[in-house]
């Protein structure tokens, strides 16, 4: 994720981009699959997606409130998701929190 190519729109804000979410552990349980497409321009709008197509399952909205996320491996710390764009292919993986760390 360090050297990276941000598409915009013509409007200048993020292009829509696709990719793959990844579930790790518990959230993999709670979302019934471990990993799906999306099509968006920010981790805001992938986390939005997820949250609609999966809002039958209480425990995965449950846990995306209090997961970390990686963005191609990287951490994305304590960004406000809507300000962390994203490229075409990434991969965001939803890690819930884990015992002992």
């Amino acid at each position: 994720m360090t050297a990276t190519t941000e598409v915009r729109s013509s409007a200048g804000s993020p292009a829509r981009v696709s990719g793959t979410v990844r579930y790790w552990a518990a959230a993999k349980s709670a979302a019934g699959r471990a990993e799906e497409p999306f099509e968006a321009a920010t981790l805001a709008g992938v986390l939005e997606a997820v949250r609609a197509a999966h809002a039958d399952r209480p425990e995965l909205l449950r846990l995306l409130a209090v997961c970390s996320f990686l963005l191609d491996g990287e951490q994305t710390g304590g960004r406000e998701p809507a300000g962390v764009p994203l490229s075409a292919g990434w991969t965001v993986e939803v890690l819930p929190p884990f015992a002992g760390g």
